[in-house]
């Protein structure tokens, strides 16, 4: 198991986008906490429209070797689908992470452990 996952794809993530501009300029950190709403947002609208990878025919198109097959498989059967718009708010928070230095890892982990001391439910109705 590699103990830093998160962050070394925090990294990954922040690096990439960095090479893209997001981060030409100081980022507004409650913008970038809307836009990850945004995306659980468009999550929920492609669960509720029904809107789901199909992973199958990705793998099955992505084997056609056609120039750009890759992007063309994916914007046909992954993009805007549930599991792609929680992917997107995911990958927002690890590039939110690593933009402002946040070790998610650790961060994480203290938090699962001081849930294990919580009452079910953490002591709320639902």
């Amino acid at each position: 198991k590699n103990k830093n996952m998160l962050n070394e794809l925090s990294k990954k993530i922040y690096e990439a986008n960095k090479e893209k501009g997001f981060w030409d300029k100081e980022r507004n950190v409650g913008e970038l906490l809307m836009l990850v709403t945004s995306e659980l947002g468009e999550a929920m609208e492609a669960h509720r429209k029904g809107k789901f990878a199909n992973w199958k025919l990705y793998e099955a198109v992505d084997q056609t070797n056609r120039p750009n097959h890759d992007a063309f498989s994916f914007h046909n059967t992954i993009k805007d689908t549930f599991e792609d718009e929680i992917a997107d708010a995911v990958i927002r928070l690890l590039d939110l992470s690593a933009g402002l230095n946040i070790d998610i890892e650790k961060h994480i982990e203290a938090k699962l452990k001081y849930n294990v001391s919580r009452p079910k439910l953490h002591g709320k109705a639902y």
